[in-house]
């Protein structure tokens, strides 16, 4: 029903998106994720192949049996060696005792997170070491399921909104741009960037822009 709410207002204040999203495939809201399991997962992926990184992290689950759950106070006590045998490096196992910290220091409330704007959200969680605010608008999209985040800054987003909209920026320019387009999406603008990243997977064609 919310999807439906959201794809109305989309629609109704932009039809360029609104005919992107009626071509693409319904999107379903997701239930909300362990956020100190997402954000692990998030800094094991980081700068490789998906592919690496689920073998990775498959690796990391495997020191923790039998569950396979990295609870936060054996990734403290954990060796880095025995760590980086699964396949991390140095620095990243570090990002992990950071997390994990941050967790045992219960700065990673879920109550408390999810009453944060996009900007407090983000400030919270960069504040750890390895953290950045891509990572953390990722984890409010699709951990969290929050509904009103727009990451001008990723790739992908940036690449279906110049096809979409025929942008030319660059740079600063192109990220103002793109807020502006999508401030008449509030309050339904992570729903805009998932339709957005859809249309660049499943090759759907937009008309050109006039």
């Amino acid at each position: 029903m919310l999807n439906q709410i959201a794809i109305q207002h989309l629609s109704s204040t932009d039809p360029l998106l609104g005919g992107l999203i009626a071509r693409g495939r319904e999107i379903q809201p997701r239930p909300h994720e362990d956020l100190y399991l997402a954000l692990l997962r998030a800094i094991v992926s980081q700068q490789i192949s998906t592919k690496a990184a689920a073998a990775i992290w498959k690796r990391f689950q495997g020191l923790f049996p039998p569950e396979g759950y990295p609870e936060p106070r054996e990734v403290l006590q954990m060796d880095e060696d025995l760590m980086r045998s699964a396949g991390l490096s140095r620095q990243k196992a570090g990002y992990l005792k950071a997390i994990a910290t941050y967790n045992e220091q219960g700065l990673l409330d879920y109550g408390h997170l999810t009453s944060l704007d996009e900007e407090a959200f983000t400030q919270h969680l960069t504040a750890i070491r390895g953290v950045g605010r891509w990572t953390a608008q990722m984890l409010q999209m699709f951990a969290l399921d929050q509904p009103d985040v727009f990451s001008e800054g990723d790739l992908g987003v940036q690449n279906a909104m110049r096809r979409l909209y025929g942008l030319v920026e660059t740079g600063r320019a192109l990220q103002k741009r793109m807020l502006a387009i999508a401030e008449s999406w509030r309050p339904y603008r992570t729903l805009a960037c998932k339709y957005l990243w859809q249309s660049l997977d499943n090759g759907t064609q937009v008309p050109p822009t006039a």
